[in-house]
């Protein structure tokens, strides 16, 4: 089977003890693991897939933590690298009464950032393997290039790209810069991710369809549309596929995102589809697709955390089957 290789921030997520309350407010937080591509390559290799995160961590008991976490689950660690010129990233969070987030971040810059597009091994990137990115690590440092480099290593063994933006504006000098890194590397993925309350923010243009449209630039031959708990839609240039999502007692949606994108991804390492087959497997088993997807993100909203909030494959299939 072939390998995700996911790349950019591993961090600790501070989690609230308490729903409905402001982050000023809060009392008490439960520590977890969290960042998105570590989410992605958590899940991915929860379900089955290979899976690799790129990164550096500093050298302190919280990278221990991370590290030991994602091993745990079967992730291949040897290429996070660690660091004593910068700390281990962290995230506070806040819940709203639904469950919704409010992020105040840590890292001016934490250890991530600092990764050296040099730091790569070429040699760990196998023909058709596939890398996921983030934008959250696109801000002007080491690791920007470093996300280059990867991308141009993976298509050079015919590999596929995923992007999932994960807008994060406090992260950011300004929304402009935010953008700006999106629109720089969309082009660059095969698959790109992106959810409602991105889709405007992303393309500047207020109408869904006319901005749907507009993501396929580039190399980008699939688009996955997501919309919270009602949905997602599966999206090629000649085909369209809306499922539906689970109703779920929704404790945290910290990581259901990347829960959704992971099981995405984890089909189709499962299937060894390639960049010459993307397009068609996607739209013969859209449907197959976004059942797994949807219901992977959904009962990791059931729990608080992302990585920790994870279920199994047998979970997962049993919780379609009860549709």
């Amino acid at each position: 089977m072939k390998k995700l290789h996911a790349i950019g921030e591993m961090l600790i997520d501070f989690i609230p003890q308490e729903k409905g309350t402001a982050l000023k407010d809060v009392i008490s937080f439960e520590k977890a693991p969290g960042g998105a591509p570590a989410n992605v390559a958590a899940a991915v290799a929860k379900y089955g897939a290979p899976s690799r995160l790129i990164t550096k961590l500093g050298k302190d008991a919280f990278g221990d933590f991370l590290i030991e976490t994602v091993a745990n689950l079967g992730v291949d660690t040897s290429h996070i690298l660690r660091t004593d010129k910068a700390n281990t990233g962290l995230a506070f969070v806040a819940l709203s009464s639904e469950g919704e987030r409010q992020f105040t971040f840590y890292r001016n810059p934490s250890a991530d950032l600092l990764l050296e597009a040099d730091e790569l091994d070429e040699e760990s990137f196998g023909t058709g393997d596939y890398l996921h990115f983030c934008s959250v690590d696109l801000v002007e440092s080491p690791m920007k290039a470093a996300h280059k480099r990867a991308i141009e290593l993976v298509k050079a063994k015919q590999g596929i790209i995923s992007f999932d933006p994960n807008v994060r504006l406090p992260l950011w000098e300004s929304e402009e810069a935010c953008r700006a890194a999106i629109l720089e590397f969309l082009p660059l993925a095969h698959i790109v991710k992106i959810s409602d309350e991105e889709l405007t923010f992303i393309t500047g243009i207020e109408e869904e369809a006319e901005a749907l449209r507009s993501l396929f630039r580039g190399d980008v031959e699939v688009v996955v549309y997501t919309q919270g708990g009602a949905g997602a839609t599966v999206i090629t240039k000649q085909f369209e596929r809306f499922g539906s999502g689970y109703q779920v007692q929704v404790a945290d949606t910290t990581g259901a995102g990347d829960a959704f994108i992971g099981g995405f991804l984890f089909k189709l390492l499962e299937q060894n589809v390639e960049t010459t087959n993307l397009t068609q497997f996607v739209e013969q088993y859209a449907d197959e697709l976004l059942a797994f997807a949807n219901a992977s993100g959904a009962l990791t909203t059931t729990q608080k955390g992302g990585i920790s909030a994870l279920p199994t494959v047998t979970e997962i299939e049993a919780f379609i089957k009860k549709r």
